[in-house]
């Protein structure tokens, strides 16, 4: 070991193709490696000859074709046909000024698409870098010792270590396995989790069991293997089919965009085609009714709406970052604000994940009396304590059980421990100690177990000492996990932990003092026990131990050592979050492996019980009971399913989804992902497994569920200012469209024509429009129910608003201010007036002027849907007035700059007729915010046909 790459070694980097088939001694040999793994010189040598252990995805899209891409939505097909016909209107008749609207019709396309992209871009960009917020980590031996280090610093003749929920980080070749299985479906397909073992089984790699391989899933056990391969060199770099890791299903907000370009392009295109035949049959000029019928389609579609929406999901993304929560899909941040009903797991997202060994009880025995009601010096919370453990003291006497503990703080007495009971404590356990907090890395109970067991003896010692032989690990199912290890006697000792119920069940004798025969009765009062931790809230874990002749799994005849009380305190920040939750019209449910008794305590804790009768839900009750049954006790507002396994979890996502709710899932664990994955919106802790991380669509960072619900109010916020865009930008729909209809029906000039409904749509809004997805939350955005799953971005109330209401109040101020223009000129109803005369070109620009005043209103009125605008700051939405702004000094230029003037076909006019339309701008105004005050009243008419 140790020797530098040089020469035929080169080839180290590279894989033979017969790593699994070769004696194990040979194999060490060729990578130069032995069992204390590699030194960190020979690691940094081996990682500049072979290069880093990165994969680059194959079949990733080019940033051409995402550019190209950008150019299909029906709004870019429909401006690019308003293009060609405008093109085909210059070759008929030219020189009419039909080629520089559809080269502004080309540029439009240009133009939107290129902002989507840059958007969309950004946007990936910023997923990208969320990922690199979590860089996958390995854990690797080098000179005999664990190291945690960067997936990417791996070299070939690593040694790491595997344990359940790990992705594995590179190809490699098993030395050591415990119960350990892999899914390879990555690989091979196979669904089934495949066991392992040090064999070599087939001549094929893929199938020999004694083999793992980068990106496949640690489902259960745990293991070491030697790297061969790495990046590229591995089976999963090989694959000619590997792609970016993208859900090809619509989220629910793509599916409603699409629903509303589908919607407004069919609206666009009908009424072109109508008022195209009405125009032709009314004035018998097919160029004309062509240009006519460019003019409606090109009014209809808003074109800066899909980089609004990618911007408001985006800077959402950005917000919810910053407060610890990373989303893995831009638009699953949408899909947050339509959930009904979170299911959180108690653990470090309802509690701090801070577990500490609180309580011991000994066989029969409570260790540690610490309960004096005559300390002189108490703090209120150590009162508040002392009150809740004095109530708990009262309900155990009730039960007639002998002995209470009731402790202020974990004094141990080592004198009164059993070296049995710190060795089954400190080595039936996975953890590892650790000089950073907590103090541990592995299972938080384990580790709690483990820093406990060390406190009172040198664990690294007992290891040694009692060298472990054999390991059948934790599961849900069995709900406990044996080890056997060797004495240094040379007997084998087997050292069993799980649930009390399970633990008491196995054992026949019991040790405190004496050891006692242990018969039913006793059997239920150590159960009766138990429950006087589980009323406190603690997580209680059962111990014990037997003497053993030969390697295999026991299920009986064991000796009961004792209970030991965890503790795991409610985050401060819980009670509030579900309260907010409780107000939002949210349903919160708890799940957790813990008792019963410990859950309704913590649940208590944590004010779920607050909105209701506690429905408690047992994981043999969820496996029993009709759908039918389980349905019924699911409307229960607050609901806590205790003793569940990660497996149930799956059941209690399909359970409430058909029942019609929404359903944000959390989990840590592998069994989690079937739950998490299937649920509507999948959230992972951020210190969970690869596994969880991999199937959720959000990760927690800080593994909070006040983070969830700040990410809800995201959600809700973004769907709130979509449809608040939507309403500003369809608004001048109105008076863009009766221009056209007017031009028809009374033969007036065109009150608007093309190009200033451009300079309009992708000039002056454009800047509000996209403030308006930086607004935050209104007062009341968790105080409302969550949105119907059938609620629509384009619903009859929003085209209401806009084309009912706003939109002709725009269209009158813009005739208005048009006619006075005309009227004080000296025209006469029916007078037509060429395109370059002064009169017209002032007209126009009166109308134009109009309409912008009016949308300066609409923007500010379309800050909130339900509150007032008036109880938002001026300067709350700095881009709102940057946007305000924009729209002046574009107006400006439009008015009296001559090159402006020559483009859109427009002359400087006097500024009273602008003046003219500020009424109908505070006329917009009053009567959106009237509408907003008669829907806080509750006014049964206009919240059926005015809410959206």
């Amino acid at each position: 070991m140790g020797k530098n790459l040089t020469g035929g070694n080169g080839k180290i980097c590279s894989p033979q193709g017969n790593e699994h088939s070769i004696p194990i001694t040979e194999f060490f040999e060729e990578l130069n490696v032995d069992e204390n793994g590699l030194s960190e010189q020979e690691a940094s040598s081996r990682l500049k000859e072979c290069g880093a252990n990165i994969l680059e995805e194959t079949g990733k899209e080019s940033i051409i074709k995402k550019y190209l891409r950008q150019f299909r939505n029906l709004f870019s097909i429909l401006l690019t046909v308003g293009a060609i016909l405008s093109l085909i209107g210059e070759y008929l008749d030219p020189g009419q000024g039909n080629l520089y609207i559809g080269i502004a019709l080309v540029g439009v396309v240009i133009l939107n698409g290129t902002f989507t992209f840059i958007q969309e871009y950004q946007a990936e960009k910023t997923m990208e870098s969320f990922r690199q917020l979590l860089p996958p980590h390995a854990r690797v031996l080098r000179e005999g010792k664990v190291r945690d280090i960067l997936a990417s610093e791996l070299v070939v003749g690593d040694i790491i270590l595997l344990e359940e929920g790990d992705k594995v980080p590179a190809d490699g070749r098993l030395i050591e396995t415990n119960a350990l299985k892999v899914d390879n479906s990555a690989i091979t397909g196979e669904s089934e989790p495949q066991l392992r073992s040090l064999e070599y089984t087939h001549p094929n790699m893929l199938e020999s069991r004694n083999m793992v391989f980068s990106g496949t899933l640690v489902q259960s056990g745990n293991g070491k293997a030697i790297i061969f391969g790495i990046g590229h060199n591995t089976q999963i770099g090989s694959l000619a089919t590997l792609t970016q890791q993208t859900s090809g299903v619509d989220t629910p907000i793509r599916k409603e965009l699409n629903h509303f370009i589908k919607v407004i392009s069919a609206i666009a295109v009908i009424m072109g085609v109508i008022f195209f035949i009405l125009a032709f049959f009314l004035q018998n000029v097919f160029l004309a009714s062509l240009i006519f019928a460019i003019g409606i389609i090109v009014a209809n579609v808003p074109e800066g709406l899909l980089p609004t929406v990618t911007l408001a999901l985006s800077l959402a993304s950005r917000r919810m970052a910053s407060q610890n929560a990373l989303i893995k899909q831009l638009e699953s941040v949408e899909t947050l604000g339509s959930t009904t009903v979170i299911c959180a797991d108690k653990t470090g997202t309802l509690t701090q994940n801070r577990m500490a060994v609180n309580t011991l009880m000994i066989g029969f025995q409570c260790l540690v009396l610490q309960y004096s009601l005559s300390s002189l010096k108490k703090t209120a919370t150590q009162e508040t304590e002392e009150s809740k453990n004095k109530v708990a003291a009262e309900e155990i006497a009730d039960l007639g059980t002998e002995g209470v503990c009731i402790t202020e703080k974990p004094v141990w007495d080592p004198e009164k421990l059993s070296s049995v009971f710190i060795r089954v404590a400190g080595l039936c356990n996975n953890a590892e100690l650790s000089e950073s907090p907590p103090g541990y890395t592995g299972d938080p109970t384990e580790g709690a177990l483990l820093v406990f067991a060390n406190s009172i003896e040198d664990i690294k010692k007992l290891q040694s000492d009692y060298p472990r032989l054999e390991e059948f690990p934790f599961d849900s199912r069995t709900k406990r996990m044996e080890v056997i290890c060797r004495t240094p006697e040379g007997k084998l000792e087997v050292y069993l932990k799980g649930a009390p119920e399970v633990v008491v069940k196995m054992c026949s004798l019991s040790l405190d003092s004496e050891i006692r025969k242990l018969d039913e009765n006793k059997q239920q009062e150590l159960l009766d026990q138990h429950l006087s931790l589980a009323k406190k809230g603690e997580r209680v874990i059962a111990l014990a131990y037997r003497q053993i002749e030969e390697l295999k799994e026991y299920t009986e005849d064991f000796i009961f050592l004792g209970f030991v009380g965890i503790v795991d305190p409610p985050r401060p920040e819980a009670r509030e979050a579900i309260a907010k939750c409780h107000t939002a019209g949210i349903k919160v449910v708890m799940i957790t492996g813990d008792h019963p008794v410990t859950a309704e305590s913590i649940a208590k804790d944590v004010g779920l019980a607050n909105a209701g009768n506690l429905e408690i839900i047992t994981g043999d009750e969820l496996a029993t009971l009709s759908n039918a049954d389980l349905a019924s006790r699911l409307k229960n507002p607050s609901i806590v399913f205790a003793r569940t396994s990660p497996v149930q979890k799956l059941k209690i996502v399909q359970l409430f989804q058909a029942e019609g709710e929404i359903v944000t899932m959390t989990g840590d664990g592998v069994n989690d992902a079937p739950a998490i994955k299937n649920a509507d919106m999948g959230v992972a802790m951020g210190s969970g497994t690869d596994v969880a991380r991999e199937a959720a669509d959000m990760i927690l960072l800080d593994d909070n569920f006040a983070t969830i619900v700040n990410a809800i109010e995201e959600g809700r916020t973004v769907f709130d200012n979509i449809k608040k865009f939507i309403v500003y930008i369809i608004t001048h729909t109105i008076p863009e469209v009766l221009p056209y209809i007017a031009f028809i029906l009374f033969a007036l000039p065109l009150p608007m024509p093309v190009q200033l409904i451009l300079a309009i749509d992708l000039g002056t809004d454009m800047l509000p429009a996209l403030a308006l997805g930086e607004e935050k939350g209104e007062e009341d955005i968790m105080k409302r129910p969550p949105r119907p799953r059938t609620e629509k971005l384009l619903t009859p109330q929003v085209l209401l608003t806009a084309y009912g209401i706003k939109g002709p109040i725009e269209a009158i101020a813009g005739f208005f201010c048009y006619f006075a223009v005309l009227f004080e000129g000296g025209w006469n109803f029916g007078e037509q007036l060429a395109n370059n005369n002064l009169l017209y070109m002032q007209s126009i620009t009166a109308f134009f002027s109009a309409v912008i005043i009016c949308q300066i209103a609409n923007v500010f009125a379309s800050r909130t849907r339900f509150q007032s605008v008036f109880t938002l700051g001026l300067f709350s939405n700095r881009m709102v007035l940057v946007g305000i702004a924009t729209e002046l000094i574009i107006l400006a230029l439009i008015i009296w700059n001559p090159s402006a003037n020559l483009i859109f076909n427009t002359h400087p006019l006097d500024l009273r007729y602008l003046l003219f339309a500020i009424p109908f701008a505070i006329l917009l105004l009053g009567v959106d915010e009237l509408r907003k005050y008669l829907l806080r009243r509750n006014v049964s008419w206009v919240t059926r046909y005015l809410k959206w």
